[in-house]
């Protein structure tokens, strides 16, 4: 098993002895047929050693060429010309280790030189190619962290800023069921509130959630809102049974719930009904949140700027996540009301996807 680094890849050591253990069996392979020669054996042998150790000296020179930042052009002619130098220092140490002493045979040395310049040529050309597709993998490894990080940074934003706009509007509705003498259900309202933010700094780390968590968390903030405008509030959940495990981003159903309520159905004296549904349809996890709204409480703002912060936010959020692979629509009744409607890539829990592969 080679020895890697922290990216995965094979150590400069052990490619080394495996690249020259496998030029070495190309070498015998191809004078087998002439194996019989006196001395080609001793020869060849000396020939790959001296070529071993040869590399093995090039390789500070490489790093140092690497580390000037040249052009790829500048980097293969320096090679070219340190493997000239090694080329013919490491001819005539082989001829000399093979044969010993004796005046130089030209033709051999010459036949031994222009080997010694391609083979190392070669060895210095790969050596760049492999640094630097490492040093390439390394720089789009330090990007993409950068920009997860960056993208994790700008989705915890965007979640803290939901949730002192949800506490403003909370603690406004305690002081007004406070002002109406409705002290018990001011009382209620509060416990309600703390186990809500408690939930939120639960959860604070995590960027996505199974989707029957976060249908639980939004049932925490109704339960407050049903505390506020009793009877006037109705909700009608319907959510598939297979979607339950399917990753969506934190806090993604509550601001939306939040402004079907408050715009939907607070201001009208008959209050309303906020409908949650979700379901499966092309591998997509299709989301619908609407209320009822009757009137022209229910109608079209004529602004993006009454929105709310809910769906903005949400927006962002989701464009941040998931890049050009959602959808975030609104639709208007004629006779009132509002769906929002989000669709997501259907992407299960890890624990999820095991049970499943378990029950197959």
């Amino acid at each position: 098993m080679l020895k890697r680094d922290d990216l995965g890849f094979p150590t400069f050591w052990p490619l080394q002895l495996v690249g020259w253990c496998c030029y070495c069996g190309l070498v015998f392979v191809s004078i087998l047929p002439s194996l019989k020669q006196p001395g080609l054996l001793r020869g060849s042998s000396v020939f790959i050693l001296s070529m071993f150790m040869a590399s093995c000296l090039l390789r500070p020179v490489c790093r140092s060429l690497i580390s000037r930042s040249f052009s790829w052009i500048a980097l293969e002619m320096r090679a070219l010309a340190w493997s000239l130098v090694a080329g013919a220092i490491t001819a005539y140490i082989a001829e000399l280790l093979a044969f010993g002493i004796r005046p130089l045979d030209w033709a051999d040395w010459l036949v031994t030189f222009t080997q010694a310049i391609f083979t190392l040529f070669l060895w210095c050309s790969l050596y760049f190619s492999i640094k630097l597709w490492r040093q390439s993998a390394r720089e789009k490894e330090r990007l993409l962290r950068a920009e997860s990080e960056v993208r994790d940074a700008r989705l915890n934003a965007l979640r803290y800023q939901l949730n002192p706009h949800f506490l403003f509007n909370s603690l406004n509705a305690v002081s007004t069921l406070v002002l109406e003498g409705n002290a018990p259900a001011a009382t209620r309202m509060l416990a309600q509130i703390g186990e809500f933010l408690r939930t939120i700094l639960d959860r604070e780390a995590m960027l996505e959630t199974p989707l029957a968590q976060e249908i639980a968390f939004t049932e925490q903030y109704l339960a407050v809102e049903q505390t506020r405008l009793g009877g006037r509030l109705q909700i009608d959940v319907s959510i598939s049974p297979e979607t339950l495990g399917a990753l969506v981003p934190s806090m993604l159903l509550q601001p939306l719930v939040e402004n079907a309520v408050r715009h939907g159905v607070a201001p009208l004296v008959e209050g309303g009904t906020i409908r949650i549904q979700t379901r499966l349809h092309a591998g997509q996890l299709q989301i619908s949140i609407q209320n009822s709204a009757t009137s022209r409480a229910g109608a079209e703002p004529a602004n993006k700027a009454a929105h709310g912060i809910g769906l903005t936010n949400t927006e962002e959020r989701l464009k941040t996540l998931y890049g050009t692979d959602y959808k975030f629509a609104l639709q208007y009744e004629s006779a009132g009301g509002c769906e929002v409607i989000v669709e997501l890539p259907f992407r299960k829990t890890k624990q999820q996807r095991e049970l499943a592969a378990c029950a197959r």
